[in-house]
């Protein structure tokens, strides 16, 4: 089993624990957009609980949007490009803030921008990947890294990652035509004794 598959494995009980959680003893608040679109969602259960919020903000994620760059569109199966997403329960948090955007400008200019801003949160690591690789695995015990790696096949993808594996900052910039496509992602992860 890769490392990240234990993390899935996890996300995947506690997901099928709350919906079975959902008809005895929880609550399920949705929230609609105007349009009639779900905006946000809130599940609480006597054991955990689920919020996913569209209202994502680069304030969220603690760095500024690169100049000139806006929010990308909807794609063509209504696939949103920012999600607030908090998961707790059964003694393991995930809180995962992600935004996409795209620019004119070329992934070199924007790679730079940002390592710039990544460097207030320490040493930037520079990564070359096939796609956004989240490692969202916490150490467990005194002996095990909590520093950040780069993982997966290498390819034409740059994610600038800073922080530690509890408490993360991303950035990865890919090419779109003459421009760039970029996603901020804020990612936290805690056990029984943290709160997120």
């Amino acid at each position: 089993m890769r490392k990240n598959d234990f993390w899935i494995c996890r996300l995947l009980a506690l997901l099928s624990m709350a919906a079975v959680l959902t008809a005895s003893g929880c609550s399920v608040n949705v929230k609609k957009e105007k349009s009639g679109e779900d905006k946000d969602v809130d599940i609480r259960t006597p054991l955990g609980g689920i919020h996913v919020s569209k209202g994502a903000n680069p304030d969220d994620v603690g760095v500024p949007v690169y100049p000139g760059a806006h929010l990308r569109e909807k794609d063509s199966d209504g696939s949103d490009k920012s999600a607030n997403v908090n998961i707790s329960g059964f003694g393991f948090g995930l809180k995962v803030v992600a935004l996409e955007y795209e620019s004119s400008d070329s992934p070199e200019k924007v790679v730079s921008y940002y390592k710039d801003q990544l460097k207030r949160y320490g040493n930037v690591l520079v990564c070359h990947t096939g796609h956004l690789n989240l490692n969202t695995r916490p150490a467990h015990g005194d002996g095990e890294s909590h520093e950040l790696t780069c993982e997966g096949p290498s390819g034409n993808n740059i994610e600038l990652k800073v922080g530690t594996k509890e408490n993360q900052r991303i950035v990865a910039v890919e090419p779109q035509g003459s421009g760039s496509k970029f996603s901020l992602v804020y990612v936290r992860t805690h056990g029984k004794d943290a709160d997120i």
